[in-house]
């Protein structure tokens, strides 16, 4: 048995074990817990929207714990400079022969995964710090250049329900992300299973169960998954038909949609299905994957019309239009 199948058999046996771990702090969420799974393997990032006190932090926080990786979280603030997240040049003297020079101080950027908390309460400046961190895995500071640990994964909250004080993130960097979750209300059990954990002695032990070398080789091999060429091309319809005058679009989508999605949805959508086709213990990814993350990969990717607000359909039933048109 090759070592490849060997890293896809492991993470797929510790999947259930992480939810375990997570079970044991976080009630409900398990979609919410997948996903975030499936972006890590993939290389990808999140975005999570919903009210306070839905444990967004403690899930993130606990998922780092789990897989035994750095954690850093940055509150985003409207005084915050882009030199507070990637580090800032400090101008040091050497007691020893009494020059000065300047070194580099790593911001909170350099860890493993990053929390950006209210990502939204910041002007487009210092969110534009996050973009090459995303996308290249380094950071440029007075002409130097930093790799960045890897697995780096960003995970960016927004409060849906507080608009004042707050800047609409840039489409580019929108687009950098893999997934956008709306964590929703718990269940009306869950909740009472939160109360009482939560107003109770906790006496839980969080168990790292995967290593940081076992995500890296897992991230490697993602790509030499074979995906059949009818999942390839429905993925790609799905993205085609949010853009006008495609043929897999229709009247209604023309007149919701202003700007459909680009590439990069189709290539998350094949990335995403790969891995969730693997942590469910199948080697060959199939359409039902795509449609399981559909609606996270697209919903920050499609603009819409005011005809889509006049008609009372809100971004996710735009998206189940596709899904069912699509078929």
């Amino acid at each position: 048995m090759s070592e490849e199948i060997k890293t896809v058999e492991r993470i797929s046996e510790s999947y259930k074990q992480i939810k375990e771990e997570l079970n044991k702090v976080i009630v409900g969420q398990d979609d919410i817990i997948e996903k975030l799974l499936i972006s890590l393997y993939a290389k990808g990032h999140c975005m999570l929207i919903g009210v306070p006190g839905l444990a967004k932090t403690l899930i993130i926080k606990t998922l780092g714990e789990i897989l035994d990786l750095q954690f850093s979280r940055i509150q985003f603030t409207p005084d915050l400079m882009p030199s507070d997240i990637t580090g800032s040049e400090i101008l040091e003297e050497d007691r020893s022969t009494g020059k000065k020079a300047f070194r580099f101080m790593k911001g909170p950027i350099f860890a493993n995964i990053i929390l950006a908390d209210e990502i939204n309460r910041t002007p487009p400046k210092t969110q534009s710090a996050l973009l090459e961190a995303m996308q290249e895995y380094k950071v440029t500071t007075a002409g130097e250049t930093f790799s960045l640990d890897e697995p780096f994964f960003v995970l960016a909250t927004q409060n849906p329900i507080e608009q004042e004080g707050t800047y609409p993130l840039p489409e580019a960097q929108l687009d950098r992300f893999m997934f956008s979750l709306w964590l929703d209300y718990p269940k009306f059990e869950e909740e009472v299973e939160i109360v009482k954990r939560t107003t109770a002695a906790q006496n839980y032990k969080i168990e790292s169960n995967i290593s940081k070398e076992d995500i890296l080789k897992f991230q490697e091999i993602v790509k030499d998954i074979p995906v059949a060429d009818n999942t390839v091309e429905y993925a790609v319809r799905l993205v085609s038909a949010t853009r006008k005058g495609s043929p897999y679009s229709d009247e209604k989508l023309a007149e919701w949609i202003r700007w459909g999605a680009g590439p990069r949805a189709s290539q998350y959508l094949i990335l995403g299905a790969k891995v969730r086709a693997v942590l469910h213990n199948r080697f060959v990814p199939e359409i039902e994957d795509i449609r399981s993350i559909a609606t996270s990969v697209l919903r920050h990717r499609i603009v819409t019309s005011f005809s889509a607000e006049a008609d009372g359909v809100d971004i996710d039933g735009i998206i189940k239009h596709i899904i069912e048109k699509v078929g």
